[in-house]
């Protein structure tokens, strides 16, 4: 299944993740890329949907995602536009680790055992070595 305006690809073989993921990550790595520039209005759910043979709701479970990632925005009735590069990624991401470092802060650890913590975490989900 392939959106020919967007160039998105769906893989329904076994073993490949849900389509809504894979939608979400290509746009969000468009979107990062710039291949898809700040502005862009992305098609309709409906459309995209019929574009790449999904059900609707997947669609917008996909946009969902890429709205609070902050690599999209709504603007109502106006449609889905591709959201100024890194401002609502880097406004998550901040938010996240001041989360993160109040929770190690009340758990105890100190300075240095929360950073091991966090660089563990931040070398599995990135598998570098």
């Amino acid at each position: 299944m392939t959106s020919t305006n967007l160039k998105i690809a769906i893989d329904g073989s076994a073993g490949s993740a849900a389509p809504y993921e894979q939608l979400r990550a290509q746009i969000a790595d468009r979107a990062r890329s710039g291949r898809l520039p700040a502005g862009f209005k992305l098609p309709t759910v409906r459309g995209l949907a019929e574009d790449l043979g999904l059900a609707a709701n997947t669609v917008a479970k996909a946009y969902r995602a890429l709205e609070a990632d902050g690599v999209v925005e709504t603007r109502g009735r106006n449609g889905t536009f591709v959201a100024a590069a890194g401002e609502g990624a880097a406004r998550e991401a901040a938010a996240a680790a001041q989360a993160f470092a109040e929770r190690a802060h009340r758990l105890g650890l100190t300075r240095a055992e929360a950073l091991a913590a966090a660089t563990e975490a931040l070398r599995a989900r990135y598998a570098t070595p």
